[in-house]
């Protein structure tokens, strides 16, 4: 019923001529749907679907595999929260079996934010002690389990690192507290919160203003990224619950996200990997001035509200001009594995364009560059730079 609504109202009843919308159609036809998109047949649509999901996990993989050619991607990142039951139930007591094209990302809202309640929590519920030295144990295993590309939290609106507080401190540890056996139950953190994490925005709900002076990021997060030399990715300035009757569909931006934050991380924890993306073109100059200056930090991608056409353009070049080729230009950020295909497109068709101006420019000022120069360039910006980042010494 729901999706008979949005189809009436969205595409019978007016243009598909939003981003969003538009990007419906873009996927729909790459899939070979154009005459039920003439016909504006969404039972059509849905036969196609089905015979899919009708082959069961043969036809899942299938489809997936359709996605990925058409969109040109190689894999896709999925952030997976041992937080959470449901989740952990498919990676303990034995993990199952997924395909290469799939690679994990570790969320660990929680101990960036100090959240004392959470963390405790899950430590006895595991059967830990509350002590640093088992949260580390905790964290550490679920690397072993998840193998994450990296580690991952979004942060707020009021994302911030406040210069003095002393929250986050387990119960009756002190600073350079430890214990070694608490983190191992795949049920923790969800079992005793509530916390329901099976997509973003419910784990964007998490707490998540980070807390510079907590112990679990000084003592526990920071270590264990240096230790695995694993990066931690930032998704900074989302403002949550702007109308609530919304529900997850309510949340917002805010105007300007606090970039002092990710700089004194960056320059507190040398050795540490940042990934970052900022939710509002207010940031993006500042983002490009901090990569810029900590070369512990990468930044990537055009994240939710900036990723329609004009923003990218305008962040894409601004990003040209100020790092040259030193960043990652684009993510896909779907929350459907189909959404690949239009992200993928719409964004390269800009990212075309502004490279074409940047080129232009660069030949007016007595540059000549070769066809394989320029086929270099266009891989740093799609995974080249990523990789380059990840590889290169901190020491």
């Amino acid at each position: 019923h729901q999706a008979n609504l949005i189809w009436e109202s969205l595409f019978i009843q007016r243009s598909p001529i939003s981003e969003a919308t538009r990007g419906v159609l873009t996927t729909l036809q790459a899939l070979g749907l154009q005459s039920e998109i003439d016909n504006r047949d969404l039972d059509a649509i849905r036969i196609f679907y089905d015979g899919f999901r009708e082959e069961g996990l043969e036809g899942v993989e299938k489809f997936v595999g359709e996605v990925y050619r058409i969109a040109g991607v190689k894999y896709a990142c999925m952030t997976n929260i041992p937080f959470d039951s449901n989740e952990a139930q498919h990676w303990r007591p034995m993990k199952k079996e997924y395909p290469e094209t799939f690679k994990s990302a570790l969320r660990v809202d929680p101990l960036l934010a100090g959240d004392r309640k959470t963390v405790e929590n899950a430590l006895r519920a595991s059967g830990y002690s509350t002590s640093l030295e088992d949260a580390r144990k905790y964290l550490h295993d679920w690397c072993d389990t998840m193998k994450p590309e990296y580690l991952m939290a979004s942060t707020p609106h009021d994302f911030s690192l406040p210069p003095s507080e002393g929250g986050g401190t387990l119960s009756g540890v002190a600073k350079k507290g430890v214990n070694e056996s608490s983190l191992q139950s795949p049920f923790a953190f969800a079992d005793l919160t509530g916390n329901d994490c099976n997509d973003c925005e419910a784990t964007d709900n998490l707490p998540s203003i980070i807390n510079e002076n907590s112990d679990f990021l000084t003592e526990v997060l920071m270590p264990v990224c240096e230790e695995r030399d694993l990066p931690l990715a930032l998704k900074i300035g989302a403002h949550r619950s702007v109308n609530p009757a919304l529900l997850s569909a309510g949340d917002g931006l805010v105007a300007f996200a606090d970039t002092n934050s990710l700089a004194r991380l960056c320059g507190r924890f040398p050795k540490v990997r940042f990934l970052a993306t900022f939710l509002s073109r207010n940031n993006q100059q500042e983002a490009c001035v901090l990569s810029s200056k900590f070369r512990n930090l990468h930044i990537y991608g055009c994240w939710w509200f900036c990723n329609n056409p004009s923003i990218i353009k305008e962040i894409t070049q601004m990003r040209v001009e100020m790092l040259g080729t030193a960043f990652t230009a684009q993510h896909s950020d779907a929350r459907v594995v189909d959404q690949l295909i239009y992200k993928w497109s719409h964004s390269r068709a800009v990212i075309a364009k502004v490279l074409v101006t940047e080129y232009e420019k660069a030949i007016a000022s007595g540059w000549r560059p070769t066809r394989k120069e320029i086929r270099r360039d266009v891989g740093r910006l799609f995974g080249g730079s990523f990789s380059e980042f990840m590889t290169k010494s901190l020491k």
